[in-house]
């Protein structure tokens, strides 16, 4: 029996999520959760209510901006630890302040990090590409020996790549240092909980930890 290289198990990630883009594409509110396997609820640094619950607001927020915006935009909606990142575009300002308000009236939302675009919805070939560059962002953290995958999530609009999760501030630097050097990659922009190694270790070893003081804001380094 053969077993792949890591390059084949590279491509083939790559090309698992362009297909996933091509057959959701269509859809314009966009909610950034996946299916939470027992193996990512081990690795991932949320505990496992906080990662239902993520997608409990995702699938909240985005029944509640489809009412309000109906067809006229293009949103995606990404909740990571009860921190909602707002990316797409939208008709109008008032659009963009309307969605915000929407998404923070959410159920356990902590805060809203708005990078809505004013302008004209993004082209399918775009969102495309977008998702072959989360795709080749997800292979390079798989490569890389000193960065868990599971412990960063990668949003990718425009070639704009938004890294959210609870890493030290070395993980931060690491995964964008990672991300710059990504073929199409126009901005790196932080969204990180930033933890202590102490505060990791305690997670990696099943102890509570105190909760953040305050929720994360994007930085664009």
């Amino acid at each position: 029996m053969s077993f792949p290289t890591p390059l084949q198990r590279r491509s083939a990630l790559v090309v698992s999520l362009a297909i996933a883009s091509l057959l959701g594409a269509c859809a314009p509110i966009i909610i950034g959760g996946a299916a939470v396997g027992s193996a990512m609820v081990v690795s991932d640094r949320r505990t496992a209510g906080a990662q239902v619950e993520d997608q409990a607001i995702e699938l909240k927020a985005g029944s509640s901006v489809g009412a309000l915006m109906g067809d006229r935009a293009h949103i995606n909606i990404t909740s990571y630890n009860q921190v909602v990142l707002l990316t797409g575009e939208v008709p109008t300002e008032a659009d963009k302040a309307a969605v915000e308000k929407a998404v923070a009236k959410t159920e356990h939302v902590r805060s809203v990090v708005n990078d809505l675009a004013v302008m004209p919805s993004s082209s399918l070939s775009s969102r495309s590409n977008d998702t072959y560059i989360t795709g080749k962002v997800k292979a390079t953290f798989v490569d890389a020996s000193d960065i868990s995958v599971n412990t960063i999530k990668v949003v990718t609009e425009r070639g704009v790549v938004f890294l959210m999760g609870r890493v030290t501030e070395a993980e931060a630097k690491r995964a964008v240092d990672l991300t710059r050097n990504v073929g199409g990659v126009q901005k790196v922009v932080r969204v990180f909980e930033i933890l202590t190694p102490a505060e990791v270790a305690a997670i990696q070893h099943n102890v509570p930890a105190q909760a953040p003081a305050s929720a994360p804001a994007a930085s664009k380094p």
